[in-house]
């Protein structure tokens, strides 16, 4: 059973303002990549699209001079922190269950590691089939979060994801 839809999340204020600082384009995509990756990792394609469309909502904009900087970016963002906290409060609000809220959070907190010292993380696979979306759609110098597309497409575009997770449960 589904307790959240895509378009549900897709419709909040809160994903509207925040997944569309960080590319509603290039979110939709990950979603769509996700999809794809799960039935390969025999992961749950619900939670998978989830994580993966709300995986950079914690972004915040790096500034210097009315300039992003991309610098700044790399060398001081922890969005997947900042995501993981906004998109589980987010999930909980709209009615997802707490395990499945928690788990995506999780996912989203760890879909990167720029932020973690050297080392060697075990993801599992629920974590590493969002970190795989958002590589797939990844373009240099972060370009995959300038694309543009439109509400009225990217809300038709989740509804049809919607409907293949549907099926696939």
């Amino acid at each position: 059973m589904r307790y959240v839809t895509l378009v549900q999340l897709f419709d909040h204020p809160i994903t509207q303002k925040f997944v569309k600082r960080s590319g509603m384009a290039h979110a939709v995509a990950c979603a769509y990549h996700a999809f794809r990756l799960a039935k390969v990792h025999h992961v749950d394609p619900d939670m998978a699209t989830k994580a993966a469309f709300l995986h950079d909502i914690g972004h915040y904009t790096w500034y210097r001079d009315g300039q992003w900087d991309y610098q700044l970016y790399k060398e001081y963002d922890i969005h997947a922190i900042k995501g993981a906290e906004r998109a589980h409060k987010l999930l909980i609000r709209l009615g997802e269950h707490p395990r499945i809220a928690k788990e995506i959070a999780l996912a989203i907190l760890l879909h990167t590691d720029s932020y973690l010292p050297e080392g060697e993380l075990e993801l599992k696979p629920l974590q590493y089939v969002v970190a795989l979306a958002d590589e797939a759609d990844e373009e240099p110098g972060g370009e995959h979060h300038y694309r543009t597309i439109s509400d009225e497409r990217a809300r038709h575009l989740l509804g049809e994801l919607d409907k293949k997770v549907e099926g696939d449960i």
